[in-house]
């Protein structure tokens, strides 16, 4: 089960997800506005790139494309600012990303939709940020981005809100969360014991925080409504 929420305020009554009705419910933001943006938040490791990725391929279909995704890892900062600012260890908190920037490719994606919008993407074998490396051309209608502090108000990230339509909160059992965050950074390169200790310092600092906004999502997404991702 699952609360439909409105800026953090459940309505009277709980209904069960699939993925066909996320679906349904994205389809339904591109007719509001002539670019809607879709937000989808998160924990660390709890499936927004992999959720976003499977409602732009399935909406896309096999026709021209009109769905974009823009992750927000694409404003990580670069790992020698990191160092200048003496964040490397803290790399992933909201004060290692660009929020501002980020606040601003979203707003130039809503009111720009006559030119080819570029946005920057993220590689994670280098974990490094690539600008320009994403092209979101102007028959996109919808444009879905996914980052962990999509709902945080402090600073120059609650300029972030404003400029989503709606915002999906990705929601998974706990120790299935740890599990993939510790493989996914086996997977780019750290060794088990740096992983789990990584996971469990600096991903657990974020992923208290990114729980903590919640309540602020317009839909909770429970892992049952993403068969996909079981």
């Amino acid at each position: 089960m699952a609360c439909a929420t409105s800026r953090g305020r459940c309505h009277t009554f709980c209904v069960p997800l699939t993925f066909d009705d996320l679906l349904d419910r994205a389809r339904s933001l591109a007719g509001r506005r002539p670019r809607a943006i879709l937000g989808i938040a998160g924990s660390p490791g709890a499936g927004k790139t992999t959720l976003a990725g499977h409602l732009v391929r399935e909406l896309n279909g096999t026709g021209e494309p009109w769905v974009a995704q823009v992750p927000m890892d694409g404003f990580h900062l670069a790992d020698v600012e990191l160092d200048r600012l003496g964040l490397r260890d803290r790399k992933g908190a909201p004060a290692t990303f660009d929020a501002a920037g980020y606040a601003a490719l979203l707003r130039r994606l809503r009111e720009d939709s006559g030119d080819v919008v570029y946005a920057p993407g993220f590689e994670r074998v280098l974990e490094q940020p690539i600008a320009g490396a994403i092209p979101v051309p102007p028959t996109a209608r919808l444009v879905v981005t996914e980052g962990n502090y999509l709902l945080l108000g402090d600073d120059s990230w609650a300029r972030v809100r404003p400029a989503l339509d709606e915002v999906w909160f990705c929601e998974i059992d706990e120790a299935e969360r740890v599990r993939r965050l510790v493989a996914r950074h086996e997977e780019f390169g750290k060794g088990h014991e740096e992983a789990v200790a990584w996971v469990a310092g600096t991903d657990q600092l974020n992923a208290d925080l990114v729980t903590a906004t919640r309540d602020r999502a317009d839909l909770v997404v429970p892992e049952t409504a993403l068969p996909v991702l079981r």
